[in-house]
């Protein structure tokens, strides 16, 4: 799909006009009325009004799209840039100027435009090799039997988070990376500092500052003694010319550890909560582990853990929609609320492991910056499931699943803790 195709392919049904077209900006919707729900308010604006006038808690107003759509096509539109001095705006005033940002932080795959985007890009994919990956799935089952072993003795009830659901893709990505596991508590406690939103500026600039000073100690380490992993291949690079700087280098391995494990985990926590809630879905996708891709799929589509939303700003003059969109203006692209559309997804509010098109969703992105750890996710996923429901085939939650407590201060959703049961 083009990029600029955004007017004539997206606009469906009649289009509001003139007031009507401008009621005063609202914030972000973000109460929700269960774990695994989304605010109720989205249903009314994909119908009423899918590009909507949205209040920042910094600067003034931007956009809100909702529909599945607009969405996809603005994900790909060359004139919303991805370059912004804060990553969550819209949800959180800016705690740092444009140029601290840049000294702690610069451009990474997410903050970035071709061809700097380009280039970026292109390093890492050629670190994130198909070959690197398949060569871990066998220590990803390593990984995963050993968890389980432990979780299997270990005291009853369990925290799945605590003993698995964290753990298992903080250890894959530590392999994959190049960053040592024993680091874990460091790097999982800082990747929880800088995802939350309720730090002070004092406090997130330490955390800044505290995870560039431990990367670039990385950094510094390989250049001493290389190996098989990302970092070491990112250094091979820039010895070749190539020319990626060390803070580019601590950027993108920021971004890779962070999404590495932590996006993953509670994609974990949430497929486990939907088959073990009513009506205990768990027993039948263990009777028919063919379902478990389907699991996976459409707990990316029902239950996307980039809760906010993508920023983009627009570089030049669109229409979105039927909405005109000036230069300079923010948009936020709801990802949760475009993989519940029911104008692409047939009863979205319903979970369906064996919906046919739950691939369609868009929780990895879609254009230029779809998430190129997909693959890797996806076999961790599928991995951790399997045994999973082989090895527990009657775990259950131990806590009331409506009640499940969820991050509602951090840009990922999931599960804070999951209390689970089962027989030794």
């Amino acid at each position: 799909m083009s990029g600029h195709q955004t007017e004539e392919s997206t606009t469906r049904g009649p289009q509001p006009s003139g007031a009507e077209r401008a009621p005063r900006p609202q914030s972000l919707p973000v109460e929700r009325p269960g774990p695994v729900d989304l605010p109720e308010e989205f249903r009314r604006l994909r119908t009423e009004l899918p590009v909507a006038p949205l209040a920042f808690p910094d600067g003034p107003p931007g956009w809100l799209v909702t529909r599945y759509d607009d969405v996809r096509a603005a994900l790909a539109d060359p004139r919303l840039s991805s370059r912004r001095p804060h990553l969550n705006s819209h949800v959180r005033a800016s705690l740092i100027t444009p140029d601290e940002m840049a000294t702690l932080r610069p451009s990474d795959l997410l903050t970035s435009d071709p061809p700097e985007h380009t280039r970026l890009r292109r390093l890492v994919s050629g670190q994130f090799t198909a070959r690197r990956i398949n060569q871990l799935a066998p220590r990803i089952q390593d990984i995963v039997d050993r968890h389980l072993d432990v979780l299997a003795v270990g005291p009853r009830p369990a925290d799945l988070m605590t003993a698995v659901s964290l753990p298992v893709p903080s250890l894959v990505i530590s392999e994959l990376l190049g960053v040592p596991f024993t680091d874990r508590d460091r790097y999982q406690r800082l990747t929880a500092e800088l995802l939350s939103l309720d730090r002070t500026r004092d406090q997130l600039l330490a955390s800044k500052a505290e995870m560039k000073a431990y990367l670039l100690h990385l950094i510094h380490a390989k250049r001493a003694e290389p190996a098989d992993d990302l970092l070491s291949g990112l250094l091979q690079a820039q010895a070749t010319g190539t020319a990626p700087t060390d803070d580019e280098i601590a950027a993108l391995a920021q971004l890779i550890l962070i999404a590495g494990h932590e996006t993953t985990a509670n994609v974990i926590g949430l497929a486990t909560l939907l088959l073990l809630r009513p009506p205990r879905l768990w027993d039948t996708v263990r009777r028919r582990p063919e379902l478990v891709d389907g699991v996976i799929e459409e707990t990316l589509r029902y239950a996307t853990v980039l809760q906010f939303g993508l920023l983009r700003v627009a570089r030049e003059p669109l229409t979105l929609a039927g909405q005109p969109i000036a230069a300079g203006e923010r948009v936020v692209l709801h990802l949760p609320s475009a993989n519940r559309d029911p104008v692409r997804f047939t009863d979205p509010d319903h979970f369906a492991p064996q919906r046919p098109d739950a691939a369609k969703h868009l929780s990895f992105g879609h254009g230029p910056h779809h998430c190129i750890g997909d693959q890797l996710a996806r076999i961790e996923l599928h991995t951790l499931l399997t045994t999973m429901l082989h090895r527990f085939p009657d775990l259950k939650l131990a806590t009331d699943p409506d009640r499940v407590p969820t991050h509602t201060h951090r840009v990922i959703h999931g599960p804070a803790r999951l209390p689970v049961d089962f027989t030794p």
